[in-house]
C-alpha cells in the first residue's frame, strides 16, 4: 500500500525496511533527526523524502486495515468482544502555543488538538480523526464507522457525553447505527411523549412535551436522501451536521433530524434506566476507549509527546502514523499471548476462559521504547499461531 505518489515501481533500495522505519519514526514521534541517530542506515532526508513522496493518509489507513484484518483472525480477541460494538472518544494532543492551528481546550486545559478514535470491542482501533479543540466531538462520531473498511464492522456505537446529541441520534438511526452513549447528568435530560394525550403515572415527571411526528413525516424524503448520500460516500456526516446546525431554528431539516433523535434518545434512556446489563456494557466499552487513549499516547513517546509540526495535513498524518503503530503493538501482544497460552496448554496447564476474558492487549511491560534499534531483515519469523488451543 506504500508506493511512490507518481509511478508504480518504487526506486528505493530495500523499500520494506525503509517504510517500516519511517512509520516507526513518525508514529512514535521521534522525528527524522532523532530517528536517524537510533536507526542505522537511514538519514534525516531519507525519512522526510519517504514521508512526503511515498506515504499518504489513505495509505496509512489501508495499512491499518490490513493489520486489523490480520488481528481479526486470532481466536483470543473473540473472547473480549463480538465485533458488533465500537466506542468513540477523543484525547487531547499537546501542541505548541505559538501555532495558528492550535486551540485552547477548556475541558482538557492547554493548547492542542483532539485525536478522535473508534475502538472495537476487540481492543483494536478502527479509525482516527484529528480535529480542532473547539469542535463538538459528536459531529465526527458517525464518519469513523462509515469509513471503516476492515473485516470488523460494528453497528452499535458507544461514546461519552461529547459524542451524542439529538440530531446525531436521528442520523445514526437512519444509517442503521445503534447509538448507545454514556451520558453525564442524564437525569437532567427530558423525555418526550409519543403523543400529547399519553400520561404516565409514576414517571410522568421525566417527560416534557411530545414528538412532532408531522414535521418528521413532512421532511422524511429529505432525511432519507441525506442518509443515502452519506451511505454512498457522496458527503460526510460531519459536513451535513455542521451545515444543518447553522441557523438551526430556521432549518426545518435540522429540526426534523432533532425530533427523530429525541424520539430515539427517549427510547434509549428508558432502556438505560431499566436495564443494568445495558449500563454495565456501555461503561465496559467506553472504558476500552479510555484505555486506548492512554496506550496511543504512551506509544507517542518522542518529543515529550508534543505534536511539533505546524501543518494541519502533517498533524493528521501523525495521528494516522501513531494509530498504525498502536495497532501493530496490539497485534504483537496478542500474537505473544496466543503463543504463550498454546505452550501452557501443551504443558497440561490450560488457562480458563474466565481468566482470559479479563486480559487486554494494552500491556506495555514487554515493550522497549528506548535505545538503539537493530533491524534483522533477514530473520524469518515464526509461523503465526491464531488459536490459543491446540486441536
Amino acid at each position: 500500500m506504500f508506493r511512490p505518489l507518481s509511478g508504480l515501481q518504487s526506486k528505493l533500495t530495500d523499500p520494506v525496511s525503509r517504510y517500516i522505519t519511517t512509520v516507526f519514526c513518525y508514529g512514535c514521534n521521534l522525528g527524522a533527526t532523532q530517528a536517524a541517530r537510533s536507526l542505522p542506515g537511514m538519514s534525516r532526508r531519507d525519512f522526510e523524502w519517504i514521508n512526503q513522496h511515498h506515504i499518504t493518509e489513505k495509505s496509512l489507513q489501508e495499512a491499518s486495515t490490513l493489520v486489523i484484518n490480520a488481528y481479526h483472525q486470532f481466536q483470543l480477541p473473540k473472547l473480549w468482544g463480538s465485533g458488533e460494538h465500537a466506542s468513540a472518544d477523543g484525547t487531547k494532543w499537546e501542541m505548541f502555543e505559538n501555532n495558528l492551528m492550535s486551540e485552547y481546550h477548556i475541558r482538557y486545559g492547554g493548547f492542542g488538538g483532539l485525536g478522535y478514535y473508534h475502538v472495537s470491542d476487540k481492543y483494536i482501533a478502527l479509525f482516527s480523526h484529528f480535529i480542532p479543540c473547539g469542535v463538538w466531538e459528536a459531529v465526527h462520531i458517525i464518519d469513523g464507522l462509515l469509513q471503516n473498511t476492515s473485516d470488523i464492522q460494528p453497528d452499535k456505537l458507544h461514546a461519552d457525553t461529547q459524542g451524542q446529541s439529538a440530531p446525531v441520534f436521528g442520523m445514526a438511526y437512519l444509517l442503521g447505527i445503534e447509538l448507545l452513549p454514556r451520558i453525564r447528568n442524564w437525569q437532567d435530560l427530558h423525555f418526550f411523549r409519543a403523543d400529547k394525550k399519553d400520561s404516565h403515572a409514576t414517571i410522568g415527571g421525566l417527560f416534557k412535551g411530545s414528538i412532532d411526528w408531522e414535521l418528521i413525516e413532512t421532511h422524511l424524503p429529505d432525511l432519507l436522501r441525506i442518509a443515502v448520500s452519506i451511505k454512498l460516500g457522496r458527503i460526510s456526516a460531519a459536513t451535513v451536521l455542521k451545515r444543518l446546525s447553522s441557523f438551526n431554528r430556521k432549518n426545518k431539516v435540522y429540526q426534523a433530524f432533532k425530533e427523530l433523535g429525541l424520539a430515539v434518545r427517549t427510547i434509549f434512556l428508558l432502556r438505560y434506566i431499566s436495564d443494568p446489563k445495558l449500563r454495565s456494557g456501555i461503561f465496559r466499552e467506553t472504558n476500552k476507549s479510555e484505555q486506548f487513549n492512554n496506550f496511543v499516547q504512551w506509544s507517542f513517546f518522542g518529543g515529550e509527546g508534543i505534536v511539533q509540526t505546524h501543518h494541519r495535513d502533517m498533524q493528521r498524518k501523525l495521528i494516522k502514523y501513531n494509530l498504525l503503530v498502536a495497532n501493530c503493538l496490539v497485534f504483537h501482544t496478542v500474537y505473544l499471548l496466543t503463543r504463550q497460552l498454546r505452550e501452557f496448554e501443551q504443558q497440561g496447564q490450560p488457562v480458563p476462559e474466565e481468566v482470559l476474558r479479563h486480559l487486554n492487549p494494552f500491556w506495555v511491560g514487554h515493550l522497549n521504547r528506548f535505545g538503539r534499534y537493530d533491524w534483522e531483515v533477514s530473520r524469518v519469523p515464526e509461523p503465526v499461531v491464531l488459536d490459543y488451543k491446540s486441536n
